[in-house]
């Protein structure tokens, strides 16, 4: 047996999967998605024990599919992270084998969201998320990244509803009646992790001849505005890392339980609607999502013990197209408000240590529970350190070869450490990688980031305790960033008074913009600001990202008050978020002290 991943079932011994054809029909009554997985394997057959990936899905039956002839099939012991591995014996010469199977409705990988869940409020929503290891919860799989795969896919749905996957369209027309099947295919290799379904009522805009956006009718002008410069996105990270090889770049505005900012599917970036705050001032996570069609989905990492891989790499990719867009500013600001991010991760995992290393090692440990802004930050920083190191127009072409190197590869850090080391010799060693990889915490040499107008945001924050206020002028001249990092900078609890004093100057409960109006519930509901309660409650209720939703938890918690309007939201809004999302803000009501 060679597994190479703590988190799935895949050996890499055993005969590998080459391609999936998916037959799913969307029961929404029962929320389940029912039908077939045919598992197509490479050359003229394979044989011999193949073990897969499940979890809570219901295997009917398993056939050989040149033949129809029924195969025999073991499912072993509920694992609490992993699931059940599904255990085939494959006779010589099998090309292909097909799975009956329907999944669960607790499936962590998909969320089925009622009408009233969503922006038009008739029709229901159904979106999956598959990362890092809930592809399993969808179809029986090799779920791990290493185990590349393309696929086709037939997905029927209620007539009036509209799919869409990570995959180019490739048609639809009518089923039985009342209902019609959207067929799709994605050509390229991709991890299990970057499958993605969305079936609901959707309508697509064009922004560009190879970006369109879609979200449901009430959504989509306004997301169709938010994101109209994507493509100015696209050709700057081609700049960077070589041509686009997706083909397309399409965005999905789901509903507001989504419990990430965005997902990188690729040809169908998964995004929250809080990033439609009416004046394009959150739109970097699209540049986020977008570099991550190289960093990410064109090379991988191998497992999720490898993740700064991709983030790393993005984040640097993220403020590196902030620069080229809107200057150097722009990019130090996205530095300093992605410190206090790292800051708040190394603060969360005081006592496990070993989780904020970028290299980890995962063992017994869901990789849901391990994520935070540790290998995005952090990682980011030790790829700065090296571009510096050997400069900007060297360190262009080294991420180009890198791209073209292990082009539709899943790597680890390992190899990516021999590829620098023959690329630039020493370099890992002048940088302290090793300190960077295997060590807790953040090395004292981290490369800093400096502009006079983040050194003066940053003193006037400071100063708030001697009576030092930002003047109306100030106001006016910032942006988003830097009104979001004054902030992040004052003073974690403030009395009545100076709360009152910040609302009514800087109108911050009215706000739309969630990072700037969470920052200020954050501050404000931890210094037990009672005005802001019902905007709190209001927001915990309708939004389901974890970035958000962490963090108003966290501070409810520090008050007798905010703990009990903490517990009474959570009671009667538990059921409509993401299951993430709900052990998430579970974890954090679990550690209140009385």
């Amino acid at each position: 047996m060679t597994r190479i991943d703590p988190h799935s079932y895949f050996d890499d011994a055993q005969p590998r999967t080459q391609k999936w054809s998916l037959w799913l029909r969307t029961d929404f009554d029962r929320k389940v998605l029912q039908g077939e997985a045919t598992l197509v394997f490479p050359g003229t057959g394979v044989e011999g024990t193949l073990d897969l990936d499940t979890k809570g899905l219901d295997i009917h039956r398993v056939y050989i599919t040149a033949t129809a002839a029924t195969l025999p099939f073991e499912l072993g012991e509920e694992e609490p992270i992993l699931g059940r591995r599904l255990r085939l014996h494959l006779p010589a010469g099998t090309m292909g084998i097909t799975i009956a199977y329907e999944t669960s409705p607790e499936a962590l990988g998909l969320q089925w969201l009622e009408p009233q869940q969503t922006a038009g409020g008739k029709q229901p929503f159904l979106f999956s998320q598959c990362q890092a290891i809930h592809a399993r919860t969808l179809v029986p799989c090799q779920d791990c990244a290493v185990a590349r795969v393309s696929y086709d896919a037939k997905i029927t749905v209620p007539e009036g509803l509209t799919a869409v996957m990570s995959a180019g369209p490739n048609g639809d027309e009518p089923a039985a009646p009342g209902w019609r099947t959207f067929s799709f295919k994605m050509p390229q290799p991709i991890p299990s992790y970057l499958l993605a379904l969305a079936v609901g009522e959707l309508e697509g805009r064009d922004v560009s001849p190879r970006v369109r956006v879609w979200a449901e009718p009430a959504t989509i002008e306004k997301a169709a505005w938010e994101f109209a410069e994507t493509e100015a996105f696209v050709g700057k990270a081609e700049g960077l890392f070589g041509p686009y090889d997706w083909d397309r770049y399409d965005m999905l505005v789901l509903p507001p339980s989504f419990p990430y900012g965005g997902m990188e599917n690729p040809r169908m970036t998964f995004l929250t609607p809080t990033l439609l705050a009416g004046d394009r001032s959150l739109v970097d996570v699209v540049a986020h999502e977008l570099a991550h069609s190289w960093t990410g989905n064109l090379v991988t990492n191998a497992t999720a013990e490898h993740f700064w891989l991709n983030e790393g790499f993005t984040v640097w990719a993220e403020r590196r197209i902030l620069r080229v867009l809107h200057g150097k500013d722009a990019e130090t600001m996205g530095w300093a408000l992605g410190q206090k991010a790292l800051d708040d991760s190394l603060a969360r995992f005081v006592d496990q240590p070993e989780l904020t290393k970028l290299r980890t090692h995962l063992e017994g440990i869901d990789p849901d529970d391990a994520f935070s802004s540790i290998p995005y930050e952090k990682g980011a920083r030790l790829v700065v350190a090296m571009e510096r190191a050997v400069g900007e127009t060297a360190f262009a072409e080294f991420l180009k070869t890198y791209m073209k190197r292990f082009r539709f590869q899943s790597i680890t850090t390992e190899q990516f450490c021999a590829f620098v080391e023959e690329q630039f010799p020493g370099l890992l060693e002048r940088v302290n990688a090793k300190a960077w990889l295997n060590e807790p915490g953040i090395p004292a040499d981290a490369p800093r980031f400096v502009s006079p107008t983040l050194e003066a945001i940053t003193a006037l924050a400071q100063g708030w305790k001697t009576g030092q206020r930002p003047s109306d002028d100030q106001i006016q001249a910032w942006g988003m960033s830097e009104l979001l990092i004054y902030l992040q900078q004052l003073p974690r609890e403030l009395n009545t008074e100076d709360c009152a004093w910040l609302d009514g100057r800087l109108k911050l409960t009215e706000r739309g913009n969630y990072e700037i109006l969470v920052e200020w519930l954050c501050l404000a509901a931890g210094s037990g600001y009672a005005p802001v309660f019902a905007r709190v409650q209001q927001v915990l209720s309708t939004v389901g990202r974890m970035k958000y939703v962490r963090p108003l938890y966290q501070a409810l918690g520090k008050t007798s008050a905010g703990r009990e309007l903490a517990r009474e939201v959570f009671a009667k809004t538990a059921p409509s978020y993401h299951g993430l999302t709900r052990r998430v803000a579970e974890g954090v009501i679990g550690k209140y002290v009385e």
